[in-house]
């Protein structure tokens, strides 16, 4: 099932991450090439010809909600896992401002960095990167060894964290003895032992069967609701980012091409490459009743009413609910926003958003 956006994080307007025109050009003559780009508007392949340089992110700006799931996807090479690694300054970029939690994080010296680092943001990588000689619940612990916590609270905490990702009984274990699944987990509890404010994470889930992959999300989807963290995904899945984003940006060829809801971007593509990217997605279970409904003064210009007796839901039921509904009812869908009628639904406009849907397909 679709994980639905929250609209208490999509509308809140507590921002926790503000990107702003971030830029990254790798090679001797970035400065210069960015120059030509702003200048001259030079494409990738003419700053490769004319200076020698790679342009990995251009020009990408957004914003992230607190507690909010944002997830980043693209091909290969589009700047997704370059973008998120200036997030910590694994990179540093080549213009731009980031500010977490209003901390402007270009600004931060080499110790107040490693601090931020260890406080207020954490990373799980694609290939876990376990220390292989320690064990599962030192891994777990090492951040708050790093904070110099003492043995026994660090411990304690690592113990809870393993438990929450139910892996209380293999805390003695080596990493080696562990499936790929579970040392995914073990990354992950590492990640959030340290209570970040701010969890990135890089492709996960990608190095793992499709069963196990599934299984994690599921399990990753349960575990954001219960912790509210705020987290920047990386994924090139498109069924990935579906599932568990509260929103997504596409990007290409180091730019953001769009950013929006599941339901915002295959109902409305920002162009033909984004058209493309989501037209093996199911509207079944993204499309909500808002989207799909016309007004009631609409509805009833036309001299039509409205039965007492007509089916009632929500605004963000699915495409799926609708569908079914309107096999058991005749009448209209009535749909509700906070108790008040917001709008009616028929067959034909079931069958329209249907029919929109396998043309673009």
């Amino acid at each position: 099932m679709t994980n639905s956006p929250s609209s208490s994080k999509l509308l809140s307007g507590e921002v926790a991450l503000e990107i702003s025109n971030v830029w990254k050009i790798f090679g001797d003559r970035a400065d210069e090439a960015l120059e030509a780009v702003r200048q001259r508007g030079l494409g990738k392949s003419e700053v490769l010809e004319e200076f020698n340089a790679v342009v990995g992110v251009a020009d990408v700006s957004f914003n992230v909600n607190k507690g909010e799931i944002f997830c980043v996807m693209g091909l290969s090479g589009s700047g997704k896992s370059t973008l998120v690694r200036h997030f910590n300054r694994l990179l540093e970029p080549t213009a731009g401002k980031i500010l977490i939690d209003g901390v402007d994080v270009m600004s931060l010296g080499t110790r107040q960095l490693q601090e931020f680092r260890n406080q207020k943001i954490s990373m799980v990588f694609q290939n876990f990167a376990l220390l292989p000689h320690c064990s599962v619940l030192d891994n777990v612990a090492m951040p708050l060894e790093i904070r110099k916590m003492n043995k026994n609270e660090r411990l304690r905490r690592a113990a809870y964290m393993l438990k929450t990702v139910e892996l209380e009984a293999w805390g003695n274990k080596y990493a080696h003895e562990l499936s790929g699944g579970m040392q995914q987990r073990v990354g992950l509890a590492r990640a959030l032992a340290a209570n970040p404010e701010v969890l990135l994470m890089d492709e996960p889930f990608s190095a793992l069967d499709p069963l196990i992959r599934r299984q994690l999300q599921d399990e990753f989807i349960k575990l954001s609701a219960k912790m509210n963290k705020t987290t920047v995904f990386i994924t090139h899945d498109l069924d990935e980012a579906v599932r568990i984003g509260d929103r997504i940006a596409i990007m290409r060829d180091g730019r953001l091409i769009q950013v929006g809801t599941a339901e915002d971007i295959v109902m409305n593509p920002a162009d033909d490459y984004v058209a493309d990217f989501v037209a093996g997605i199911s509207r079944l279970k993204i499309v909500k009743a808002h989207t799909v409904m016309q007004s009631v003064e609409h509805y009833t210009a036309t001299g039509r009413s409205i039965p007492d007796h007509a089916p009632l839901v929500n605004e963000d039921a699915s495409l799926s609910e609708l569908i079914q509904l309107a096999i058991d009812n005749e009448t209209p869908i009535v749909v509700q926003d906070n108790g008040q009628r917001a709008g009616v639904i028929t067959r034909a406009d079931i069958l329209q958003t249907v029919i929109d849907g396998a043309e673009t397909s």
